[in-house]
């Protein structure tokens, strides 16, 4: 699709290579514009990622009190497969309750950061485009590079807003360790990764002419960072240097707080920004970089079924939480023998573990590994099961409804891919967690045992699936509301024995239901039980939808 011309792209000419000022006219009101409209968006990211920093650091006050907790922490952190999870060895010379914040959550929470700031870019760059929204605004007075940087400074202003929160956040906790110095550049650090993986997103944005798939090959970058980082850690210095989650580790903030590692980052996200917006000089308005492949002259036969097509609109997105899910499982299996050594003179730890059940410490650490691995898989199955929402919005349902698909075979066929691509994602993530645990604790009844474990978890990723399609087919504008049910097994899942929450907030998730294997024995009366109850749901979303009108924005 051809761009519309412009005041300031004349008719039949050319976009010019270099960037001139007129070419960032209107990104003020678009800025205004996309920070409205990302008002609730925005604080819930940045509520999460600060009250989830902020108890984190309540945690390892209470946990690690004394210097004998701090010390049996270190020489359980201290090996290669630890440090690959968390962070340089160099931390732990002085391992302070500051110094565990910035080890064992800088890694992971620049993950959270990149995906914050990736997906900020790509919905007010890439999404614009392929909705028709940009172009229809781009026949007024707004400039070429009006939409990029406009989404850019949503994301600085998002990350800024964020170093701000866990700066002033974590100078009141009066955490050992801490202090106002230190948790300014532990905020900044935060905002310089996010600034890093905008200007990434900014790239990607211009490569592929899909929202999807640039989100999706932004998110393979971060991945990269992060295992270059874990490569690095345990290895290589040198190849923690590649990566720029690797730079802001190497603050050592709370034990060195070096800051010019961040001018790093700024200049790297300098110059990914400036080549995103030489790239978009390069194509028309909807298109991308990369030219769309060329068909075959018929469809498979595959394709010219429901499920077939709707399995090739969710591959991408299956393929990725499917290597995502397998490397998750292979590295809490690396440290599985070293268990038992990791909560070593940790009480509130080991009781967690106790309450969790197991004839051993290996087989209750693997219990609650397979939560955070169901949560991961009832992340993906939110998005299968909400797909159709998407669908119905771009006005791509209504063609596929008007021959002789009906409405249950259409729907049906997405609500059969979210189910069965979430049980094979379980299946993977056991499998991979059984391999690398049999691996490294020395047994291999590990594999089957882990598998059947992280199986055991479909009924409720099932049931996560009929609440997103009672809302979908009732309810549609509320289709977001299903995102509470990963979020919510997340807490009461995985921080609710560390936390000793009341069992009856565990027992409101569905997956407060499943029974904790290996530790516990397997009972079958609530798997069956929640498979009647994502049943009706699904029935009763399915009725809806035969009911509603199609509801297109």
């Amino acid at each position: 699709m051809t761009g519309v011309a412009t005041p300031l792209d004349a008719p039949g000419r050319p976009t010019p290579a270099r960037i001139q000022p007129a070419a960032f006219t209107g990104t003020g009101t678009l800025l205004r514009f996309n920070l409205r409209r990302d008002r609730v968006r925005m604080s819930l990211w940045l509520l999460a990622l600060t009250l989830g920093t902020l108890a984190t650091a309540a945690e390892y006050k209470t946990l690690y009190s004394t210097p004998e907790d701090r010390a049996a922490a270190v020489s359980s952190m201290d090996s290669p497969a630890a440090l690959a999870m968390t962070g340089p060895r160099h931390y732990l010379s002085d391992y302070t309750a500051g110094a565990m914040l910035g080890h064992q959550m800088l890694g992971f929470m620049a993950v959270l950061v990149g995906l914050m700031s990736v997906l900020i870019v790509t919905r007010h760059t890439r999404d614009e485009e392929e909705t028709g929204r940009a172009e229809l605004v781009r026949s007024t007075v707004v400039g070429h590079h009006a939409h990029l940087a406009a989404a850019l400074a949503v994301a600085v202003v998002a990350n800024l807003g964020l170093a701000l929160l866990l700066a002033l956040g974590l100078t009141a906790t009066d955490l050992d360790g801490v202090g106002p110095g230190g948790a300014l550049l532990y905020g900044l650090a935060h905002a310089a990764i996010g600034l890093v993986l905008a200007g990434v997103a900014a790239i990607t944005a211009q490569i592929t002419a899909h929202t999807r798939g640039a989100s999706g090959l932004a998110l393979a970058v971060i991945g990269a960072a992060y295992v270059l980082r874990a490569s690095g850690d345990v290895g290589n210095d040198a190849l923690s240097w590649l990566s720029p989650i690797g730079w802001i580790q190497r603050t050592y903030v709370f034990v060195d707080d070096r800051w010019w590692p961040l001018a790093l980052c700024l200049l790297l996200a300098a110059a990914t920004a400036s080549y995103g917006f030489v790239l978009s000089t390069r194509r028309d308005v909807g298109a991308g970089l990369r030219p769309a492949r060329l068909g075959r002259r018929t469809a498979s036969d595959a394709l010219t079924r429901p499920f077939g097509f709707a399995l090739r609109l969710h591959r991408a997105t299956l393929l990725g939480f499917a290597a995502g899910l397998c490397l998750m499982g292979l590295m809490y299996g690396s440290i599985l023998g070293e268990a038992a050594g990791m909560v070593e003179n940790v009480e509130q730890l080991q009781e967690a573990l106790k309450e969790i059940g197991g004839a051993t410490v290996a087989e209750s650490f693997a219990s609650m590994v397979m939560v955070v691995v169901a949560v991961v898989a009832a992340v993906y199955v939110v998005m299968a099961a909400l797909r159709p929402r998407a669908e119905e919005n771009a006005g791509r349902a209504e063609p596929l409804l008007a021959t002789g698909l009906s409405r249950n075979r259409w729907l049906g066929s997405h609500i059969a891919v979210a189910l069965t691509g979430g049980t094979a994602l379980l299946l993977l993530a056991g499998l991979c967690f059984g391999v690398s645990g049999a691996a490294s604790a020395g047994d291999g009844s590990l594999v089957l045992e882990l598998t059947l474990a992280a199986a055991a978890y479909a009924p409720a990723l099932w049931v996560t699936v009929g609440v997103a399609v009672l809302l979908f087919g009732w309810f549609p504008r509320a289709g977001a509301v299903a995102w509470i049910v990963p979020v919510y097994a997340f807490l009461v899942g995985y921080l609710g024995p560390i936390l000793q929450f009341p069992d009856w907030l565990t027992n409101l998730s569905p997956f407060g239901h499943v029974p904790r294997l290996p530790a516990a024995p397997m009972a079958w009366t609530p798997l069956l039980a929640l498979t009647a109850v994502a049943a009706g749901l699904i029935g009763l979303g399915l009725a809806g939808f035969r009911r509603r009108d199609l509801d297109m924005k």
